[in-house]
């Protein structure tokens, strides 16, 4: 579908003059989610020798009941070309694809993102973006003619950010989007999500539960608007999901590793702080530890998953079988392309390494090179301590137990138990390919071989089960990588440029 656009000399004059797009209330009472192409600020980004103009709409209310308008509001960004017919990198306003990058660490609330160029653009960048100098992922989306829509979402630490507010603001988002498809350059049907972290774990969510009915009651509730809210593609670094056997998978991975560099979270203007605190597990921790590893191998098996050959991907009770194996391939197969690329594999004694190929590896000596970082359970703490906890909690109670587990040996008299269909709507197993459901068909999702986060087997199993289920999947475990993520722009974007050519 073509779009045109008018820009009227006269508009431009007034809206250059630094006014943002806040959202405005239809007779006082709702916030329009009626995109408004006349109040923008005109800037430019700049990447080498080519400089992109484009016009910034900021602080858009993207539904017409929003609880928090501090979060639910999203940055909207267009080339300038696109309202004069030009073409930004071979696409047009009827051709552009959306990127969706949102801003959410830890499951806390979210700001919209901003352009940065790296000569001192506003910011901030994508959260975790692993301190990659110079330009971040929003710029550069620009610079490679994508419209982009960056909406920022409630969190875990306000009452009403509890889940599933969360999923439900960028759902919003993505429908606000869909709505305004018309009188907006970019096709949003081609919306591709962007999230780190648990904004990775968001992304897929929003990539594996479009258009589900579980969400509905939400989104009405904020006044979302009455359209679809599946996208195209998801891009996912490191997502911290399938939280209900995020804790097994931790143990599996790394039980009898006892001592640990912990991470405590908080928030600070609106930014996540990250400190590391260092120590060993007691001997009641130790105990905990063995029992959730236990845990993993049922679960594992019970998914069904089969390799690209078909073999089945299972695990013994101790722990090791043909899953195993798999996640060990990834590992190798990374080191191999880091080796390829023309690191210095030497310092890395774990791997065994014969005429320039990787043909195998210690895992146990690589998982303790890796290193623990959580302690058990990782992310169902017994004594609700984590933001996990947090983020299960209700508008009445701040924290609670979210797995069988916890809530069984919890050290908190009378802890309460999240409702089981909010965990379910938060996890994206439970949605790929089920009916109702819009699965998006392409996925891309990186997690580093250092990232402690959460257990490698997470991303394997998302990557597997969706693969498994015909969707079209790039995965990878880059080499060393610590918990980040946009760490490679180029490669990102020439996905995504080869899938909406």
């Amino acid at each position: 579908m073509k779009k045109t656009f008018v820009l009227l000399a006269a508009v431009s004059a007034a809206v250059c003059s630094g006014v943002y797009a806040s959202g405005t209330r239809d007779s006082g009472k709702k916030y329009s989610i009626r995109f408004n192409p006349d109040v923008y600020e005109e800037r430019s980004v700049t990447s080498e020798n080519t400089t992109v103009k484009y016009r910034a709409y900021e602080k858009i209310v993207y539904v017409r009941n929003p609880v928090d308008t501090t979060y639910e509001i999203m940055n909207i960004y267009i080339p300038s070309a696109y309202f004069e017919n030009g073409t930004v990198n071979g696409y047009t306003a009827g051709t552009a694809p959306v990127f969706l990058p949102n801003m959410v660490g830890g499951y806390m609330p979210g700001l919209p993102g901003t352009p940065d160029d790296g000569t001192g653009g506003p910011g901030p960048g994508p959260a975790f973006d692993g301190g990659r100098p110079g330009m971040n992922a929003i710029a550069y989306a620009l610079v490679n003619g994508f419209v982009v829509a960056s909406p920022g979402a409630r969190g875990r630490t306000t009452a009403a950010g509890r889940a599933p507010a969360c999923i439900v603001d960028l759902k919003a988002a993505v429908r606000y989007l869909r709505y305004n498809d018309k009188i907006m350059p970019g096709d949003a049907g081609k919306i591709i999500s962007n999230g780190t972290s648990a904004g990775g774990a968001l992304s897929a969510l929003l990539g594996a539960g479009g258009d589900n009915s579980d969400y509905e009651p939400y989104l009405k509730q904020i006044g979302a608007a009455d359209e679809r809210d599946g996208i195209y593609a998801v891009s996912a670094y490191c997502p911290i999901t399938d939280l209900d056997h995020a804790d097994a998978a931790y143990e599996w991975l790394f039980n009898g590793y006892n001592t640990y560099e912990k991470i405590d979270i908080s928030m600070l203007d609106y930014k996540v702080q990250r400190k590391l605190v260092a120590g060993s597990l007691t001997d009641g921790q130790m105990n905990v530890s063995a029992e959730l590893k236990k845990q993993f191998p049922s679960y594992v098996n019970s998914l069904g998953l089969v390799s690209e050959d078909g073999t089945e991907l299972r695990l013994a009770d101790d722990g090791s079988g043909t899953f195993r194996e798999r996640v060990k391939k990834f590992v190798m197969e990374s080191a191999q392309k880091a080796l390829d690329g023309g690191a210095d594999m030497s310092p890395y004694a774990f791997l065994t390494i014969s005429s320039g190929k990787v043909t195998d590896i210690d895992f146990a000596a690589y998982v303790g090179y890796a290193g623990r970082q959580k302690l058990p359970p990782a992310f169902d703490a017994l004594d609700l301590s984590s933001g996990e906890n947090n983020l299960f909690g209700t508008a009445a109670v701040e924290s609670q137990h979210f797995t069988s587990y916890s809530e069984k040996n919890s050290l908190i008299p009378d802890a309460g138990t999240a409702d089981p269909r909010i965990v379910k709507m938060m996890n994206p197993l439970n949605y790929i390919g089920t009916a109702g459901t819009t699965t998006a068909q392409y996925w891309r999702i990186r997690q580093g071989t250092k990232d402690r986060d959460t257990s490698l087997a997470v991303p394997v199993i998302l990557a597997t089960t969706l693969e498994n289920r015909g969707y079209d999947v790039d995965f990878a475990l880059p080499w060393d990588k610590p918990h980040g993520g946009d760490y490679d722009l180029d490669e990102l974007f020439a996905w995504i440029n080869s899938i909406c050519r």
